[in-house]
């Protein structure tokens, strides 16, 4: 089968003779290791300069629909901004459909209403209407990508993101080390069960709590919004006077903190999620313990490549796992 790359353009790039690149090609005897990785780069080098030339020019117009409290939108949106010029010689463009609370029916109005897309980053819940309303976009030539947490039933390209049951996993290791022998039981806080990845949290972290003989309270469905989170683990904390930890999986967590504070109880340890500007500080403030966090930046310049990957723009790449972080006050990042 003839190589996508004439012999005499590897041999140009490579800096090799044309018999040696066939050699390689053909994985004739007698070629060395160093030769055989000297024409690999050669073709890695002329993929991307091809990708240039198709990328040089064109205009792609990306939208961002995401139901999600403004404090992770809007440290979302800066990483999508910071990362559009990344992609010169392109032009790329986003528009942001965000918005903190709502129902299923909002998030399928808002994906038909999507018209001149190039592709999506989504954030939304995991039910079939949803899944229909990412199928339909797909079927008309719309990628979509989902982001921090998954529509696995839908005709999603692929899902950018932590390993959230990895990271429950990880938030209850840690709440098992810092509390050690403490007689105290765990508030688990959600945004809405509807979102998968939250879920996946929960599981992963009730999973690895087993055997400990902690109870585990749950509050949900407060949309990460501070009022409510703070009305809703006020009425958990009254309830369940031996709470003294929180695993934070849907954020409200400046709220979670004042309900302790309002009826002066103490919360020993603290896990969150997303070092958003109030982790930020609430972490430096020594008032939460630790944040479970991705690189935002870095997940919107793969979000971003995996829609022009789909339109032909960019060579396919396989999409690697999000890795976690574990920020202390010792080791946040600029």
């Amino acid at each position: 089968m003839p190589h996508r790359y004439k012999v005499r353009e590897i041999a140009q790039q490579s800096g090799l003779s044309e018999a040696t690149v066939d050699r390689v090609l053909h994985e004739r005897p007698g070629v060395r290791a160093n030769t055989r990785a000297e024409v690999e780069q050669a073709i890695a080098d002329l993929d991307k300069q091809r990708a240039q030339l198709r990328l040089n020019g064109r205009r792609y117009l990306i939208d961002v629909v995401m139901q999600t409290p403004e404090r992770f939108s809007d440290a979302f949106r800066s990483a999508i901004e910071a990362e559009l010029p990344a992609f010169a010689p392109a032009m790329l463009r986003a528009r942001f459909h965000l918005w903190e609370s709502g129902s299923t029916e909002q998030m399928v109005d808002a994906l038909g209403r999507i018209r001149g897309s190039h592709g999506v980053v989504l954030k939304a819940q995991d039910e079939p209407a949803v899944a229909e309303a990412v199928d339909q976009l797909v079927s008309s030539g719309v990628p979509v990508v989902t982001y921090a947490t998954d529509i696995p039933a839908s005709a999603r390209c692929a899902y950018v993101g932590i390993d959230n049951h990895g990271a429950g996993v990880t938030a209850a290791y840690l709440m098992r080390e810092w509390l050690g022998s403490a007689p105290a039981d765990v508030l688990i806080t959600l945004s809405r069960a509807v979102f998968r990845g939250e879920g996946e949290r929960e599981v992963g972290f009730r999973s690895a709590m087993r055997g400990t003989g902690r109870a585990i309270v749950e509050v949900s469905d407060s949309d990460g919004i501070d009022s409510t989170n703070e009305r809703l683990v006020l009425e958990a904390l009254e309830r369940h006077p031996d709470v003294g930890a929180v695993y934070s999986v849907g954020g409200g967590n400046t709220a979670t903190i004042a309900a302790f504070e309002r009826l002066g109880r103490v919360c020993s340890v603290f896990v969150a999620h997303d070092l958003d500007v109030d982790n930020r500080k609430l972490l430096r403030d020594g008032r939460i313990s630790v944040v479970l966090h991705n690189d935002l930046r870095a997940d919107a310049r793969l979000a971003m490549r995996l829609i022009l990957q789909q339109q032909g723009a960019l060579p396919a790449e396989p999409a690697r796992p999000v890795p976690i972080q574990v920020i202390t006050p010792y080791n946040l990042p600029p």
